[in-house]
């Protein structure tokens, strides 16, 4: 019984300590017949100044200690003499813990664009008001709610006006006296009542009636009571202030009319993309109406000024609307396209941009990784230009370059 104890204790001692080791990063067993090596401290994975003279975690990233064995450098020993200012060496272990991918910089053809928020407005240059050019009173209304459709020429609405009705008359009266004195062989007064015909037709058209009207009470000989006013052009009723027995007078605006055949978009664009920007450009509208259909225009405008608020220039673009599917305040995304370029460029996770500086890593091999001042240019697709600092082929850390350089701004520090 107490042999079978014995055995048992050192079963559970080499369980116990194979899972310990595995636990706390210990290295796979040694070969037969080699002798174990003697582990000298324990050590912070990423900041490998702190040391510990026996496992656990480390109180700064939380994770475990790794040990340093004699007869070893520390896994992120450097070479001050070999290795550029700022330079950190990393193990492979490390270098997986921490996700750190590779990339090489290259060339590309860069086709950039500009993806801006956009809403969809009226075009100014095809915004009609309909006023009386007389003073008098609504008798009928055509054009009777706001959004209703008109062709121009269409009726919108009627107006009794005293003035205008005793205008007629004189010009019913010009004509009487035009025919009278037409067989007097006295010339003069020929001219004379022509001239008061031609005055009194100019004053009912100056009055916006038209040529029909004024036809209709020549042929007739009587004048028209309530005088029609037709829509100015082809659109939308976008706003009415005309209602019967409605007194009015030239200062009344009565109805607003837009033609919405051809619309504007103000795309809203980044101040840091702006010189990316100029006229007849194409853009490309999406609209959340209308899933995958592609709207095409051009920029017909950029606005002289940003706006303080948002730090964005207002671009207006141009676009045919068949259809009348864009209607105004609809919001959008608007792609702006620049045409294409060679640059030389790199994944966007591979620059670290403080604001003041950019920084990208380079593999020197064996774990080592110099950090490398860039100028960067346009960013498009998942890249950034780079325009100076760094060569074609060059192999650059993608990802993990946060916590590498973290590590080789504590060993600048030291």
């Amino acid at each position: 019984m107490k042999k079978f104890a014995i055995v048992v204790l050192i079963a559970v001692a080499f369980v116990a300590g194979f899972g310990y080791g595995r636990w706390y990063g210990k290295p796979a067993r040694v070969a037969a017949g080699a002798a174990p090596r003697k582990i000298l401290y324990w050590q912070d994975p990423m900041h490998p100044q702190y040391k510990s003279d026996k496992p656990g975690i480390a109180p700064d990233c939380g994770m475990k200690l790794v040990p340093v064995y004699a007869g070893s450098a520390p896994a992120d020993s450097t070479s001050a003499n070999s290795m550029a200012p700022g330079t950190v060496q990393i193990s492979a272990e490390k270098q997986q813990l921490i996700g750190v991918t590779y990339g090489t910089v290259e060339y590309q053809t860069v086709t950039d664009s500009i993806r801006a928020a956009a809403r969809v407005t009226m075009d100014e240059t095809r915004i009609s008001k309909v006023q009386p050019r007389i003073e008098g009173w609504i008798d009928q209304v055509f054009a009777d709610f706001t959004g209703k459709a008109v062709r121009e020429g269409d009726p919108l609405l009627t107006i009794y006006s005293p003035e205008a009705l005793a205008t007629q008359q004189e010009f019913l009266l010009a004509m009487k006296a035009q025919k009278t004195v037409h067989s007097n062989p006295i010339h003069e007064m020929q001219e004379s009542t022509d001239n008061m015909v031609g005055a009194a037709r100019k004053r009912l058209e100056l009055w916006d009636i038209g040529d029909a009207q004024i036809d209709e009470v020549a042929r007739t000989g009587q004048p028209i009571k309530n005088l029609t006013l037709t829509a100015p052009r082809s659109g939308f009723i976008i706003d009415r202030n005309a209602y019967p027995k409605q007194h009015v007078t030239p200062d009344t605006v009565l109805y607003t009319v837009a033609d919405l055949s051809t619309v504007w978009v103000i795309a809203d664009v980044f101040e840091y993309e702006t010189a990316n920007v100029r006229l007849n450009q194409g853009v490309s509208l999406t609209v959340a109406s209308f899933p995958g259909r592609v709207f095409h225009g051009r920029i017909s405008y950029i606005l002289p000024g940003v706006d303080p608020a948002t730090r964005t220039l207002k671009v207006r673009v141009q676009f045919d609307n068949p259809g009348f599917a864009l209607k105004p305040d609809m919001f959008g995304e608007a792609e702006i396209s620049s045409g294409g370029a060679r640059k030389l460029v790199v994944p966007e996770t591979a620059v670290l941009n403080s604001g003041d500086r950019q920084v990208v890593f380079l593999d020197r091999g064996e774990g080592r990784f110099e950090p490398r001042n860039v100028t960067i240019g346009s960013q498009s697709g998942g890249f950034i230009e780079i325009l100076s600092g760094l060569q074609a082929s060059e192999r650059i850390v993608t990802s993990g370059n946060f916590l590498i350089d973290s590590e080789s701004q504590l060993k600048a520090a030291k």
